[in-house]
């Protein structure tokens, strides 16, 4: 019998006894909020001064709803105009055409560089500049002539106001979408016969869309509140000046504006579950594995529950 196995020495380490890294700060960060959560929980159930029952009064009557649907359409068509004039500024700013690319950085430096508020003022009080709008031959006959006052109503002074000013914000997210994509795609497309505008289409913006949606996303989302702004006109018919409006009358004009905000969140709510699905289809191809929807987080976390 060898000295070893007298021993009682099998040559086999011992397990390794692991002892978890504890994190104290992790829970005390965790209790602190809890406690936080209850404060503001009981707050929003025993303070009576939030008046749920006249938010739950007003929330779906006849204005509100109708300035919701307003705010939509607002948001939805100075979208539309920011996403069209990004694209042509973008293009613009990355011709080789110096005119061209200077009028683009005007452009952006103008509207990016003054708040919307202001600019939603100017459009509203254009009438203080021109009090009609003409078409004709420079410094010559007139053909046609608007009063300003008719042709830029409070919907379209909101428009423009917002449209105009997105679409200086939208240039700068396309032109990076742009940039993002390799430059042997744009050799590759030139070597094979095609122009710069069949490169553009067919080539370029597919495969920046990946780089572009989730900015443009935040956009929408961002544009969506910044409708409340276009009170600075007024636009009587939005969601917030139709939700002051009821509060002034009643004389409460705080829960009027939880009401508001309960809208603005429940909009904001589902623009944000619309962009997580979008962004995940552009993301094909560039990601091995896309990002589990919240339906199949339940199922795994199911499955796991299942098999435990």
């Amino acid at each position: 019998m060898s000295a070893h196995a007298s021993s009682g020495v099998t040559g086999r380490p011992e397990a390794i006894r692991a002892v978890p890294v504890r994190h104290p700060a992790r829970w005390v960060g965790s209790v602190a909020i809890a406690v936080l959560v209850a404060m503001f929980v009981n707050s929003l159930l025993t303070n009576e001064n939030w008046n749920w029952s006249l938010i739950g009064e007003y929330i779906f009557s006849a204005p509100v709803v109708k300035g919701v649907g307003v705010t939509l359409l607002l948001t939805a068509l100075s979208m539309v105009i920011g996403l069209v004039l990004g694209v042509l500024l973008a293009i613009m700013r990355l011709s080789p055409n110096p005119v061209l690319s200077g009028t683009a950085w005007v452009y952006i430096w103008v509207f990016r560089g003054t708040p919307v508020y202001v600019q939603l003022f100017l459009w509203a009080n254009i009438i203080a500049l021109y009090s009609h709008l003409s078409l004709g031959v420079p410094f010559g006959p007139e053909l046609l002539s608007f009063d300003t006052r008719y042709l830029i109503a409070p919907f379209v002074a909101a428009l423009l106001g917002l449209g105009l000013n997105e679409g200086a914000y939208m240039a700068e997210i396309v032109r990076s979408g742009i940039v993002s994509v390799e430059e042997g795609q744009t050799e590759a497309a030139t070597a094979i016969g095609m122009s710069r505008m069949q490169t553009l289409r067919r080539v370029i913006l597919p495969q920046a869309m990946r780089v572009i949606v989730p900015p443009t996303g935040n956009e929408t989302i961002s544009m969506l509140k910044t409708t409340s702004l276009v009170i600075a006109i007024p636009l009587s018919t939005e969601l917030f000046f139709q939700a002051s409006a009821v509060g002034n009358r009643i004389f409460q004009p705080f829960p009027m504006a939880i009401m508001a905000s309960v809208w603005y969140l429940a909009l904001t709510s589902v623009l944000m579950v619309g962009q997580f699905y979008l962004e995940r289809h552009y993301a094909r191809g560039a990601l091995r594995d896309l990002p589990l929807t919240p339906v199949q987080k339940l199922r795994r976390r199911l499955r796991r529950r299942r098999s435990a």
